[in-house]
């Protein structure tokens, strides 16, 4: 997919971290209320990564593709791990709201569509949210289910929320 013209796709570098966290928290505390509560949204947004997860996660194998505007700043991402069995487990997929709608998404996940067939991977699979979810389903993926779950908030409480397994056949 072609991006835009002022915006390139590159591997995570030391020092996207603090702009990876930043855009994570502003998606999910700007665009999060149009799917989810309030609570949910708080919840949600105190168990996002730190800066410094993103540095820990890529120096364990885990794949980052950083979208770019005018050749640095980081403005969305997507993170892909290779599972215990072999599968490409896409576990992030986030975009500055400031830059949605302009193909960011879509052509992140083509790219990591791209690395899983180069390194053979038979599928890749995510836990979409209700943001996510239709930039999952332009680039093929199929809803499988919707998952219910609670998740802890800082003070004990639990707090029911959901999401979607997808998956994309790779072969």
């Amino acid at each position: 997919m072609a991006l835009p013209e002022g915006y390139s796709i590159r591997l995570f570098e030391a020092g996207d971290e603090t702009a990876l966290s930043a855009i994570t928290l502003d998606t999910i505390r700007r665009i999060g209320l149009r799917y989810y509560s309030h609570d949910q949204v708080k919840v949600w947004a105190a168990r996002h990564p730190s800066p410094s997860r993103f540095v820990d996660r890529a120096a364990s194998g885990a794949i980052i593709h950083v979208a770019v505007a005018d050749l640095s700043v980081p403005v969305a991402y997507t993170l892909l791990e290779v599972d215990e069995v072999g599968h490409g487990h896409l576990d992030m997929l986030y975009c500055d709201p400031q830059h949605t709608r302009k193909g960011l998404a879509e052509a992140l996940l083509a790219k990591a569509e791209m690395v899983g067939r180069e390194v053979g991977l038979p599928r890749l699979y995510t836990e979409a949210s209700e943001l996510a979810r239709p930039a999952f389903e332009r680039a093929g993926y199929t809803a499988l289910h919707r998952r219910d779950f609670e998740i802890e908030a800082l003070d004990g409480a639990s707090i029911a929320i959901h999401n979607y397994a997808m998956e994309k056949p790779l072969n």
